[in-house]
């Protein structure tokens, strides 16, 4: 009985004085500050970041919306109907003339790819890097 009432009196006495206390409160605010500061961080930069992309997404969307624009002015152009009717229902301009042309035989396709284009060795990783550091060309 005597150890539990001199543990209790340390206790008191030495551990839950009020210095002790405040510094505990202290620290125990210094954490929830800390990490409110730190999700509202986070939550900033995962809102910034998803404002960056649906950005880029609706610049994106407008320049397609601009590509059909122009793709619709041009169906509707004359230039347009003139060269579908031409392709489609074989018309042609007064004073012209339509060939038909046969296909390419196997010889006439193999004359224009006789010679493969010389493959192109990309430099190693390695090489890339020693180029930019120290200007070795290998």
């Amino acid at each position: 009985m005597n150890r539990l009432r001199r543990f209790a009196f340390k206790l008191k006495h030495e551990y839950f004085t009020f210095d002790n206390i405040l510094i505990f409160v202290a620290v125990i605010l210094c954490l929830f500050w800390t990490y409110g500061s730190i999700s509202s961080m986070s939550r900033n930069w995962k809102l910034a970041s998803d404002f960056e992309t649906r950005k880029k997404e609706l610049a994106l969307l407008n320049l397609e919306v601009e590509t059909l624009e122009l793709e619709n002015d041009y169906y509707r152009s004359d230039e347009y109907k003139e060269l579908s009717a031409r392709k489609n229902q074989n018309k042609k301009l007064p004073g012209e003339n339509l060939v038909y042309l046969p296909e390419n035989s196997a010889s006439a396709k193999s004359k224009t790819y006789e010679t493969p284009p010389a493959e192109i060795k990309e430099p190693s990783n390695f090489s890339q890097w020693m180029s930019l550091l120290f200007g070795i060309k290998s």
